[in-house]
């Protein structure tokens, strides 16, 4: 593996492994809470999402897909999106259909290694999609990871990113400027963005969570100068900054956080993509 990685049982640029099994409930400051799927079921997301999705945004495109998923926790909502996307029944896992990895290839990480190791270990479709541990805001451990990934399929970008519930928690550990840059590089490196972005009231929530254990606030979230309706923007960023358009808003989840899709019109991606064909 790249300097920096490892396999999900040791640890990949993430420095949080010694904070996950200790946690009290509700102070999880990169949000790696570590039952996050019984209070926001992934079905409340799935279900917003079209069938037949990937073959509407790739009708002609060369398979597999190869998907990016960007603060997976313990990966219940990772396997949803995947069995979602390919029209596969929740019971279904890879020895049903061995064929699935042909279509799409999904790549996961998470800052916190327990609940990497947690996703791996309860993966139906361990063939087609992986699990890493990887701090997304360390270039020096993202960059040769994601090329690493990306290399074994002679490509250099992802089909799609998907950065469920995610923002939030770089915006309140990284800045404003730390939110500019995530966003700046998910989207050169995806030709389609679903983001889900929290609302204002979550960044508040979060801090007020904080104070009542007695922890400290999130060191930049009195100084954001990007705060407000937060869906808005982050559309703001990605479409005046990034060279990407607004698709779609696939409606809000019942606890009002919105789907929006994303698509790159900028020159570097076709050009990049129209080489990797010709190869």
């Amino acid at each position: 593996p790249p300097p920096g990685a490892r396999r999900a049982e040791g640890k990949m640029a993430a420095p949080v492994s010694e904070v996950s099994p200790v946690l009290e409930p509700g102070a999880a400051p990169y949000g790696n809470f570590p039952n996050y799927s019984r209070f926001h079921p992934p079905e409340g997301r799935v279900s917003l999402l079209p069938g037949g999705l990937l073959r509407s945004l790739f009708p002609a495109a060369a398979r597999p897909l190869l998907g990016l998923d960007v603060g997976c926790n313990s990966g219940e909502l990772s396997v949803a999106l995947y069995r979602h996307l390919l029209g596969l029944q929740e019971s279904e896992g890879s020895l049903d259909q061995p064929a699935a990895g042909k279509d799409l290839n999904l790549l996961c990480c998470d800052i916190d290694p327990v609940l990497v190791e947690r996703a791996q270990q309860c993966s139906p479709f361990p063939a087609s999609i992986s699990f890493a541990n990887l701090d997304i805001m360390d270039s020096s451990a993202r960059e040769p990871f994601l090329s690493s990934y990306l290399g074994r399929f002679g490509r250099s970008t992802f089909d799609i990113g998907f950065c469920m519930s995610v923002t939030m928690w770089i915006h309140l550990n990284h800045g404003d400027n730390g939110l500019m840059e995530f966003l700046s590089f998910l989207s050169s490196l995806c030709k389609y963005l679903l983001i889900e972005p929290q609302p204002w009231k979550c960044y508040r929530a979060a801090a007020r969570r904080l104070r009542k254990l007695g922890r400290n606030d999130f060191d930049h979230f009195r100084s954001l100068a990007i705060n407000g309706d937060m869906a808005e923007r982050i559309t703001q960023i990605l479409t005046k900054d990034c060279a990407m358009e607004l698709v779609c808003c696939f409606g809000s989840t019942s606890w009002d956080r919105s789907l929006l899709l994303f698509k790159s019109n900028g020159s570097s991606y076709e050009g990049r993509e129209s080489s990797e064909q010709e190869q």
